[in-house]
Order: C-alpha cells, then sequence, then structure tokens
C-alpha cells in the first residue's frame, strides 16, 4: 500500500479520543453504485451516497421532513403552479467557486435533457415543457426553470404538484458542469467531482468502497459532526452482519433473514426495524415468450406462491405478504381488495393449477423458465424458495441465474433475456403514482416488464394532473387494478426497513423513505471510534 494512503488510515488512530479526525463512519451500503452521476441515478445505492455530495432546492432532515436545503426560504402561488426559490448567501461548491440560481437552471436543463437520458425525468414532468425538452421537440431554454436573479429561482408548473417531495430527489441536484465539459463521464471520479453537500468525494474503489471527506464549503459544515464516511459494498447480507459484529461496520444496509426474535436477543436496541415504502415483486417480460401471450401462465405464478411462509421463514423481518402494487401507508391511497388474497392455500393452489393447465402445460410437459436476480443472501433465499413453489404446486421447471448487480440490471432493462426476474420499487417520495409510473409507457427505462396498456397510461395521466383528492384516488385504484389483472408482475411482500446501528452512534431516525443522510449522525460525546484498520475485510 502507498505510503500515503497507509499514512491516511493510520494518523487518525494516534489522534487523541474525541479529535475531529478520529471520526470515521462506516456504513454499508449493498451493491456497488451505478453512478455518482445525480441526474442519472436510479437505485438506492447511489442516491444514498448523493445525498452526502449535493443539497437540493430543499432537503430532509433525520426524520424525513422537508427543511430548507441549498435554499433558505420559498414561496409557492395560489394555483400551485409558479414556485420561487430563495437561496442562501452563502452557497459554493465544494471547491470554492460561488453556487447562484442561474447554474440551478443550467442543472434543471441538463437533467431533462434527451442526451442526458435521465431514468427519473419522469418524476420532474410536471414543469413546464418538461415533456417537449425531453422528447427534443423542444430546446431546453423552454424549460420552465429561470434565475430571476443571482439568489432566486423560478419553477412553473404545468400542473400543480407537490413539488418540494420532488426536488428531494437526485435529479433535482445541481451538478457542476464545468466539470462535466471538462471530464465527461469521468466528472464523478475522486479529483474530479465537485459537489455541494456536506460531503466531498475523496476515494472510490470499485466493488470495495466509496469515501467522503467532509466538505468545508458546505453552508451547514460546521454541524457536521462526522469527519469522514465510507460506504462499503455489501452485497452479502450475511457478510455485512458479521462485519458489523467484528466492528467492521458501524451502520448496516440491511438485516440478513433471520427469525426476529434471535436478532433481538443478539443485538438489542442496535436493531432498528422500521416502515418502509418499498415493494418487491418479481417481474414477468411481457416482450418475449413463454410469458408475452399467455396471461393465463402468468396468473397461475401469481397463484402457485404462498407468501405467508416467505415473508415469516425467509425474510422474517415485519414484512408484509403483497398481493398488490402500491405499500399500505402510501399517502393518499386504498389498498385494493384482491379476491385470491382472500383464499384458503389448497384452492388457491388448485385455482393456479387449472391455470396452468389453461397454459398449456402439464407435470409431463412443464415450463422452464429462468429466475433472475442480483447477488445478495435475501434473493438468493426468495428465489429458491419461489423456485420450490412452483415446482411443487405446478411442476414447473425453474433455473435460478445470479448476476452481479450492474449486469442484472443492464439485463432487466434490455428486455432480452429475462423471463422472471427480482424486481420491486423503493419509493422516492410518498405518491403512489411512484409505483405504478414505472409500468407506463414501453419506452420508459423503468418499464423492465414491457407492459403495454394504452388505458393505463392515460389513467396515471389524469390522475398526475389532480390534486389529492376522490378524483385522483378513484383513478389510482383503476390503473392498479388494470396492472394486476395482467399479472404483469407477481406480487411478493412490502418491506421494512431494518439496519444494525452501532450503540454509540446518534441521530439514527426511522423514516418511511429510510434516508438517513451521514450529516445528521454524530458520536456519542468522548466515543469516537478511531478509523478502522485497512486490514479488515473490505
Amino acid at each position: 500500500m502507498p505510503a500515503a494512503r497507509l499514512a491516511r488510515y493510520l494518523l487518525p488512530a494516534l489522534l487523541l479520543p474525541g479529535a475531529a479526525l478520529a471520526q470515521e463512519l462506516v456504513r454499508g451500503n449493498g451493491p456497488e453504485p451505478s453512478t455518482l452521476d445525480p441526474h442519472r441515478c436510479q437505485e438506492v445505492a447511489c442516491g444514498n451516497i448523493l445525498r452526502d455530495l449535493y443539497e437540493g432546492l430543499v432537503t430532509e432532515d433525520a426524520a424525513g421532513a422537508v427543511i430548507p436545503g441549498a435554499a433558505e426560504s420559498w414561496t409557492r402561488s395560489d394555483d400551485g403552479l409558479t414556485w420561487r426559490f430563495r437561496l442562501r448567501a452563502d452557497l459554493h461548491w465544494s471547491d470554492g467557486q460561488p453556487l447562484d440560481a442561474a447554474q440551478f437552471v443550467a442543472s434543471f436543463r441538463r437533467a431533462l435533457a434527451p442526451q442526458t437520458a435521465a431514468p427519473m425525468a419522469a418524476l420532474l414532468r410536471p414543469i413546464a415543457n418538461a415533456t417537449a425538452v425531453g422528447a427534443g421537440t423542444l430546446p431546453t431554454e423552454a424549460l420552465g426553470v429561470s434565475a430571476i436573479d443571482a439568489r432566486t429561482l423560478q419553477i412553473v408548473l404545468d400542473e400543480p404538484v407537490a413539488l418540494t417531495d420532488r426536488l428531494l430527489l437526485p435529479i433535482a441536484f445541481p451538478v457542476y458542469l464545468p466539470a462535466v465539459t471538462t471530464f465527461g463521464a469521468q466528472h464523478t471520479r475522486p479529483g474530479n467531482l465537485v459537489g455541494n453537500g456536506a460531503y466531498a468525494l475523496s476515494d472510490w474503489t470499485p466493488q470495495a468502497s466509496v469515501e467522503l471527506t467532509r466538505n468545508a464549503q458546505f453552508h451547514g459544515a460546521a454541524d457536521v459532526a462526522i469527519e469522514r464516511v465510507r460506504f462499503v459494498v455489501t452485497e452479502d447480507a450475511a457478510s455485512e452482519l458479521k462485519r458489523f459484529q467484528a466492528g467492521d461496520l458501524h451502520l448496516t444496509e440491511t438485516v440478513p433473514p433471520k427469525p426476529l426474535a434471535q436478532l433481538r436477543a443478539a443485538f438489542g436496541e442496535r436493531l432498528h426495524i422500521g416502515p418502509y415504502l418499498g415493494s418487491f415483486w418479481l417481474g414477468l417480460n411481457l416482450t418475449r415468450p413463454p410469458l408475452r401471450d399467455n396471461p393465463a401462465l402468468r396468473e397461475a405464478l401469481v397463484l402457485a406462491i404462498d407468501r405467508d411462509i416467505l415473508t415469516r421463514y425467509v425474510t422474517g423481518l415485519g414484512e408484509q405478504p403483497a398481493w398488490s402494487i402500491v405499500p399500505p401507508g402510501t399517502r393518499d391511497h386504498v389498498v385494493p381488495d384482491v379476491a385470491a388474497a382472500r383464499l384458503a392455500r389448497e384452492p388457491r393452489e388448485a385455482q393456479a393449477r387449472e391455470r396452468y393447465a389453461a397454459a398449456g402445460y402439464t407435470r409431463e410437459t412443464p415450463v422452464v423458465l429462468e429466475l433472475r436476480y442480483n447477488t445478495s443472501t435475501v434473493h438468493r433465499k426468495l428465489a429458491l424458495a419461489v423456485a420450490s413453489m412452483w415446482r411443487q404446486v405446478l411442476g414447473a421447471r425453474v433455473v435460478l441465474r445470479n448476476e452481479e448487480w450492474k449486469v442484472f440490471v443492464q439485463n432487466r432493462r434490455a428486455r432480452v433475456i429475462t423471463q422472471v426476474f427480482r424486481g420491486g420499487w423503493i419509493a422516492d417520495v410518498n405518491d403512489p403514482l411512484e409505483f405504478l409510473a414505472t409500468f407506463a409507457g414501453t419506452d420508459n427505462p423503468l418499464n423492465t416488464t414491457g407492459y403495454a396498456d394504452a388505458q393505463f397510461d392515460d389513467l396515471l395521466r389524469r390522475a398526475a394532473a389532480l390534486p389529492a383528492g376522490d378524483e385522483r384516488r378513484d383513478l389510482v385504484a383503476a390503473a392498479e387494478a388494470r396492472l394486476l389483472a395482467a399479472n404483469a408482475v407477481v406480487p411478493i411482500y412490502f418491506y421494512t426497513s431494518k439496519h444494525l446501528v452501532d450503540a454509540r452512534l446518534r441521530g439514527f431516525e426511522a423514516n418511511p423513505l429510510d434516508h438517513h443522510a451521514s450529516r445528521w449522525l454524530r458520536w456519542a460525546t468522548g466515543t469516537p471510534p478511531a478509523s478502522i484498520s485497512p486490514g479488515m475485510p473490505r
């Protein structure tokens, strides 16, 4: 190891306890982040890190409430279509350059430009002309975002929405465009990445860790207690647990499937389980055989799974069995009454076999399916259990395919070699349309099933244009009912958030979106841990 790099780890251990440089937080983060470009991020692994590296106009406190971010205040017109944000006077990028309203405008334009191909662009489509800009039929200058002066940003909408919820998303974060111009795709690398958040990027070792250092230019730097944060790739939950037990991690990304009573006995108050707006399903590729033109087969696969067994014995951490898409507790949504959910196991399995036969398959001539999932202990166990249920109830032959996260995401999006695949959605904003919009439009990169239904798309468009209320709720319910009737996915369970948290760490609060920015965390007085030795497994 180079001497400079070794010194970076050993020097903090020589400092007095309580010294700022001795304060390091090591966090499990699941798979390798696919990108550190906020406008191209679409998964939890990059979102966790980006919320430390960047700050939007608004941000979240530790409990998940919307609070001022880069903007110190904002106003909204009576019709809900015009918003004005007053920027803080002391805004700077991490390299010391000033950050003003014009740079926010340029960043919004980049986020929605067609060449950026932002996977989450749909969530900013309520901004005036965003759809036409994204389609390339209007220039980015036509976007309804403008700088009134150096500290005042105006956003005009085509339809009233809860805009501040959407401004919490990485796609609404400002990107330092001079670095993009100079370095291109490499602007996200250490030494090139310039952010405006509580931390700055100091190192990125692929498939190992992403390391951050407190950003002295951040407007709230004086209140950021922890000097360094290391996000560690932890795709295997069982290995992550061992690293936590060994003191190699202070905060885990998840907890492996073990009996809840056993985990509570072992970890006590260090185990944090809370409600979470997330839905897990198995996606079905509707663009290719054998699932494309065989609704009876898709229905059989949905009916043959015992979700109570999966959530009790495979996941086992308070997850709720799911027969629908949008999680309970989502704002302004009613969980649908699905007839199959009311059936006892034996009649439900008999109905599954009936639909399997109607699809043209028998135990002697079974369907052969590939079930594809990304590397994870939980996903492997769940895939094995599902494959066993389909084999026992239907006689289906299931081949399991395990792939590294980036490869898995590429294959899932391409819809070429996938048949059945691990899917799901974690909410970015508390809105039922967040979950359903992933199935809208065949050109939507998030629509990994290839589900195509013009009436479904129309219901979502009409719902998106309405404020909260009965009419919007009814349109959402109708859209979800159509999706469920098509059996485009196999709903499995609704998530809980689950983490192991070092007993000395303060400021960790459960919240529905499970966002835990490092700036709100701190070590108990007098107990900051020294840097974890580089000799430990990473």
